[in-house]
């Protein structure tokens, strides 16, 4: 082979190279700004600035840790780029965590919310807290941000509707679960006003997905009854709700040493933004 035609042979591979390395560059900065939209109210909340600093540290790393397989989910199915296997699903993941992690901390540090003197435990602690949503922003990037037929066409099983579930539930549960107003509310509520907001939260549950013709609305598979529909995903998805609120509570100490009766209102009351987040993920993605 003549010098001419080794020098023709190499320059695709190096275009081809070249355009792989920008196309991922576009991906990388299209994870940013999910991470910046999804995080932003998070990151300028005064609640989530100080739960940084005085957050147990076992519950900040649990929140961390049960992040990582909800992430995983989200790659696989929406992610900031399309993946082919297992472990790439994997290696986006961590790249997700990681653009949260820089998204929060250049942001913190532009609120001068991190300052010269802080310990190393609460720079960590701020930064981490809040790069849960922003990670969950960068791998929803594609989804939100990006050409929609770009996503990767995959359908979710039941559990991969689950999982997407959970996610749209904890994302807005960590919103407003360190707020005051979660208790301002339960110290008016009555037992007749829990009963009255289950209701509702299950009524929108099922109407955003199947009845008001939302973008991305599912479909009423042919022959199953709508009880089943009700059941199997409405119900089931509002009790994972559930489960996230009072887990959210419980890692921001919302309901220590908290009467039963008391957490149990508190649950309700988180619960209806939950479901609404496991609704609005389910049109999402």
């Amino acid at each position: 082979m003549s010098g001419s035609e080794a020098e023709t042979s190499e320059q695709p591979a190096k275009a081809t190279e070249g355009s792989a390395d920008q196309r991922f560059g576009v991906e990388l900065a299209r994870a940013v700004g999910g991470a910046i939209v999804f995080a932003l109210p998070m990151l300028m909340t005064a609640e989530m600035w100080a739960l940084g600093f005085y957050i147990e540290r076992y519950r900040l790393a649990l929140l961390l840790l049960l992040s990582a397989p909800l992430l995983m989910t989200l790659n696989y199915f929406v992610g900031f780029r399309e993946t082919f296997d297992w472990q790439e699903d994997l290696a986006d993941t961590g790249v997700a965590y990681a653009v949260g992690f820089a998204v929060s901390a250049i942001l913190l540090l532009l609120f001068s919310v991190l300052e010269v003197g802080m310990t190393l435990g609460e720079v960590v602690g701020k930064v981490a807290l809040q790069a849960v949503p922003a990670s969950i922003g960068a791998a929803l990037a594609v989804s939100q941000l990006g050409l929609r037929e770009e996503a990767p066409e995959r359908e979710a099983s039941y559990l991969g509707e689950l999982v997407t579930m959970v996610t749209g539930a904890l994302f807005l549960a960590l919103n407003i679960a360190p707020t005051e107003e979660v208790v301002r509310i339960v110290y008016q509520f009555t037992p007749w006003h829990a009963l009255a907001l289950v209701l509702t939260s299950l009524l929108i549950m099922h109407a955003f997905v199947y009845s008001v013709e939302f973008r991305g609305q599912e479909p009423v598979p042919q022959g199953a009854p709508l009880w089943s529909i009700f059941v199997r995903f409405t119900v089931v998805g509002y009790a994972l709700a559930l489960l996230i609120s009072l887990y959210a509570l419980w890692t921001f100490g919302r309901v220590d040493g908290v009467a039963l009766d008391q957490t149990l209102m508190a649950t309700v009351v988180l619960g209806f933004p939950a479901a609404v987040g496991a609704a609005a993920a389910r049109l999402i993605l």
